[in-house]
């Protein structure tokens, strides 16, 4: 049903650090999302949890995601400040409670409350679809994997494109123990191995490193905390599901180079800068004049909600490709109407 959604669909032209029309080679939502999912599948399989739940959230947690990635959900969600605010895990369940129209028995997508938890990622009271149970602190074990899986994908797939985009200083980044450790195993191994080819052994290297840790450390907490059922899961003093002390410390430093590195780099933040006038133009004139929207959105009764809401929940619908000839044909008197 996931994979079968609009919604799913237009993930492949919205940004994940590049906007879509900065070169084929780079990640897109879509994308990223395979990848969380194959990343999510594997660990599942090594501590024999359900694979398919884990995929099911795994290609789903990114559906609410706005055009022009997080730059996107942030100007949302100022724009959307007192009218409930914006955030893209809320914005995943409610497409597929609601906006996903398929079906004639029902609304949205029907997915088992186990998937709902997962996309929720746990992190409001009222979204947690399973109990209102104060004791349950932590979703299941396979939502922890693909919340996981997904900062894995993340922190791999950057690296690669970063590399390639030549926004990363190799001479930095081989400061950073992930990359240095993993990149000093290729050149003792082989003489004068092709930096592009090496990059790629690298980065699989990285990940198959993060991934083993995992499994080693989440069985470890399994064993020390008795876990035995769901939830034992649910109520553990501490999420069950994570690094050991040693990765986590160098997954920290990766992330933290890479904000500094790629996602704070000049022609990053002028992508940004774009994306904010391109996002907030096309939603103040949708507002100023709501006629200008579809008539489906229109409609309050179709979608339900607030002016603001439903016009929130259609620009963030919108792809990068989209977004862009919207505000040109709003705003610029040279294009069609």
């Amino acid at each position: 049903r996931i994979i079968h959604t609009s919604a799913f669909r237009r993930l492949e032209y919205k940004t994940q650090v590049f906007v879509y029309h900065e070169g084929d080679y780079y990640r897109t939502r879509l994308t990223h999302s395979l990848e969380v999912a194959q990343i999510a599948r594997s660990i599942c399989k090594s501590l024999q949890l359900n694979e398919d739940l884990a995929e099911a959230v795994a290609l789903s947690h990114d559906l609410g995601h706005p055009p022009f990635g997080h730059t996107g959900q942030n100007v949302l969600n100022r724009l959307m400040k007192g009218h409930g605010g914006f955030e893209h895990n809320r914005q995943s369940l409610r497409i597929v409670k609601l906006l996903e129209k398929r079906y004639p028995e029902f609304d949205g997508l029907n997915l088992t409350w186990e998937v709902m938890e997962g996309i929720s990622k746990h992190t409001r009271d009222e979204e947690n679809p399973v109990t209102s149970d104060k004791k349950v602190r932590f979703p299941s074990l396979e939502a922890q994997v693909a919340d996981l899986a997904d900062g894995i994908a993340y922190n791999a797939h950057d690296l690669d494109d970063g590399i390639t985009s030549n926004l990363l200083d190799l001479s930095q980044l081989r400061k950073v123990a992930l990359w240095k450790e993993n990149e000093k195993k290729f050149d003792e191994k082989y003489t004068g191995l092709d930096f592009k080819l090496k990059k790629y052994q690298v980065v699989r290297s990285i990940i198959n490193e993060v991934i083993s840790d995992f499994c080693q450390a989440t069985l470890k907490n399994l064993k020390r905390y008795k876990v035995a059922t769901v939830h034992d899961v649910r109520c553990a003093p501490i999420r069950i599901a994570g690094f050991g002390k040693n990765v986590a410390e160098k997954n920290k430093e990766l992330k933290q180079f890479l904000h500094k590195n790629m996602y704070s780099h000049r022609k990053v933040l002028r992508m940004e800068f774009k994306a904010e006038r391109t996002l907030e133009g096309i939603f103040k004139a949708f507002i100023k004049m709501p006629e200008l929207l579809p008539e489906s959105v229109q409609k309050k009764s179709e979608w339900g909600g607030s002016l603001e809401r439903r016009t929130c929940d259609y620009v963030s619908g919108m792809t990068d490709r989209y977004a862009i000839n919207e505000y040109k044909n709003l705003y610029s008197v040279d294009e069609g109407i």
